[in-house]
């Protein structure tokens, strides 16, 4: 059995087409832990869907209308690039509840992984590059309406920056954001993050790892009641997306300083999957199977003498 839970949806995996974006890499994760042996069925938590109310702490009303009903413009649905159906909505509103939960559940065994999320581009009032809702910032909300956490923070290690995170927690004194992405790639546009590291083309593991210390080390001082972890798996060297050059290894290697890193500072850390698309969908698989066994390795040596819910 795993140290901690597991969320994941049949629902996640939406039927997207002939798409760059692997949605079946989520029930192809689910399984390869299982079938490895990795984790057992009751390590695996079934969420229940955001409620409405939920994703409009985050989300404009004029916007959840529009993405409910399909309401959406030729330019909303190209900034979006991914086909709209009610599958994808109920997938993203899965994927918000799941969140809430793993929030919940990380600060109860120190850590908690959605096999899905992760949508960091979802701003307040549109969508953009594969995300309708944004599912860490929705989780966020409806856990401070609850009391349950006050101060997060935001590693968000996906190769692209974290456009929507930045907007969706500007201004907030209680959170602290970083995005440690390739500078010359999408977004465009990227709005500040508290802290962001744009790498340069190829960034390879020693220079990558080197890069993340100071600011893993500033979002855990900002001493937050919770981690939010984007352990995107598109810094890979083979990803299609990406074009910075991390091997297995050093993804693997990166995974484990941020989960001891959270581990030794005693802030719980929730996980989502974020982005993947690896020539081989079968590397991607494996970095988000390596992501949970990263975690498997910090945090089954760390369950005597340490506190997650901090308050």
């Amino acid at each position: 059995m795993l140290p901690f839970k597991l969320l994941s949806h049949p629902g996640f995996t939406v039927d997207l087409g002939p798409h760059v974006f692997p949605a079946q890499k989520y029930r192809l994760v689910r399984e390869r832990l299982l079938e490895a042996g990795i984790a057992d069925h009751t390590d695996v938590v079934t969420p229940r869907a955001a409620s409405d109310e939920d994703v409009l702490r985050v989300h404009t009303a004029d916007y959840v209308r529009k993405i409910k009903s399909g309401d959406l413009s030729v330019q909303e649905r190209l900034v979006l690039e991914v086909p709209w159906s009610h599958g994808l909505i109920q997938g993203v509103w899965l994927a918000a509840g799941a969140a809430i939960e793993a929030g919940r559940l990380a600060r109860q065994d120190g850590c908690a992984v959605v096999l899905g999320g992760g949508f960091h581009h979802a701003f307040p009032d549109h969508g953009e590059g594969f995300c309708l809702v944004h599912d860490v910032g929705v989780a966020t909300a409806a856990l401070r309406a609850a009391g349950e956490v006050r101060r997060i923070a935001v590693v968000d290690l996906d190769v692209h920056q974290g456009n929507g995170t930045a907007v969706v927690f500007a201004g907030d004194p209680e959170a602290f954001t970083v995005s440690l992405h390739q500078e010359d790639n999408y977004p465009a546009v990227k709005p500040p993050s508290t802290v962001d590291v744009g790498l340069a083309d190829g960034t390879r593991d020693k220079e990558y790892l080197a890069a993340l210390e100071g600011p893993l080390a500033r979002a855990l001082a900002f001493g937050p009641d919770l981690l939010w972890y984007l352990a995107g798996a598109d810094p890979y060297e083979q990803d299609r997306l990406g074009g910075l050059a991390l091997t297995l290894d050093g993804l693997r290697e990166r995974d484990r300083r941020v989960f001891a890193a959270a581990r030794a500072a005693g802030v719980p850390v929730a996980v989502t999957l974020a982005g993947g698309y690896a020539a081989s969908p079968a590397d991607t698989v494996g970095i988000h199977v390596g992501t949970v066994l990263a975690g498997a390795e910090v945090f089954a040596r760390s369950s005597e003498g340490l506190s997650f819910s901090r308050h």
